[in-house]
């Protein structure tokens, strides 16, 4: 389906070093965020207090992370657990205060905002299962990467391959770094909107490396620069429409999802307008650079004459 339909062909490629520079410089700078200010991780990776509270009543969560915050308990997860009644609050490891201590001086705050408040359970989360969890994600990082490396050299050629996860690794340290410059909390659910984002990210370059290898039998007559801007163009319909309606839920948890669902949201923005850049000026032009050519995706191609996309009567599509 096509909302639209560009009849010229814009020349990607001839910005492609330009915007690869920018890249490259962006990269950079995530990479040294990473390096010097680190990650800001949330409860889950580095232990704390968990407490499970029931209330008489529906309660607003940002009034109570206000007051809870006036123990100078910072860095809070609070969030509805099961009900709109019951809550769940994270707090982080503080040192020289109890865990004890901390979910006591909670509860006497919250009793006294209202005294249905009931303490259902106070338990500490140890940093070893942090440790745990941060080992588990980097190795489902790792086998999500090898997999779209197999899949990709597969499915095309090994040039395709390469050029297809360096964007898709490009994505994912931009979005680590973005939240190592402003030092958002990085937690479970942030990781797992990384790991959407490496599939969300390749299905784009998966979608745009089928129309090169399509404009390859069907444009025999264009060279490969070519061949790629015509690809890049006749995709963009669908990539507006795909992205766009994607957005427009991703948007929806942002402004309206509350604090448990806002960083992963943001995650989520970030990964899919980075997708869209990388797919276009990081993994097609990758693949140009690599010396992509005809005869690695066409074997034994001995069917008809050239297609010329000047001639309506050829069947060719520009």
């Amino acid at each position: 389906m096509e909302f639209f339909k560009i009849r010229r062909d814009i020349p990607f490629m001839r910005h492609a070093l330009a915007f690869n520079a920018v890249s490259f410089i962006t990269f950079l700078a995530a990479i040294f965020f990473l390096f010097s200010k680190g990650l800001h991780l949330s409860v889950e990776f580095t232990g704390g207090t968990l407490v499970e509270v029931n209330f008489a009543q529906s309660v607003n969560l940002d009034d109570l992370r206000n007051r809870i915050n006036t123990l100078g308990y910072n860095d809070l997860q609070i969030q509805n657990f099961g009900s709109t009644r019951d809550i769940l609050i994270r707090m982080p490891v503080i040192k020289g205060v109890a865990s004890s201590e901390q979910s006591t001086k909670v509860m006497e705050l919250l009793k006294e905002a209202d005294p249905s408040a009931v303490l259902r359970r106070s338990e500490f989360v140890g940093p070893q299962v942090g440790d745990e969890l941060a080992v588990d994600g980097l190795k489902a990082l790792v086998c999500v990467i090898v997999g779209i490396m197999i899949y990709l050299a597969i499915r095309f050629e090994w040039k395709y391959a390469v050029a297809g996860i360096i964007a898709n690794l490009h994505d994912v340290i931009i979005i680590l770094g973005f939240f190592a410059a402003f030092q958002w909390e990085f937690s479970l659910p942030v990781l797992a909107a990384v790991l959407a984002v490496l599939g969300y990210s390749v299905n784009e370059s998966v979608v745009i490396f089928d129309r090169i290898r399509e404009n390859f039998k069907r444009l025999r007559k264009l060279q490969t620069v070519a061949i790629i801007d015509n690809a890049i163009t006749s995709t963009m319909s669908r990539t507006i429409i795909t992205h766009g309606c994607t957005q427009l839920m991703v948007l929806s948890m942002l402004l309206f999802g509350g604090e448990t669902l806002h960083y992963f949201a943001l995650a989520l923005t970030i990964g899919i307008l980075f997708g869209i850049y990388s797919s276009v000026f990081v993994a097609a032009a990758l693949a140009m650079w690599l010396g992509i050519k005809r005869e690695d995706l066409i074997k034994n191609n001995s069917s008809g004459g050239d297609l010329d996309p000047n001639d309506p009567n050829s069947g060719a599509v520009v």
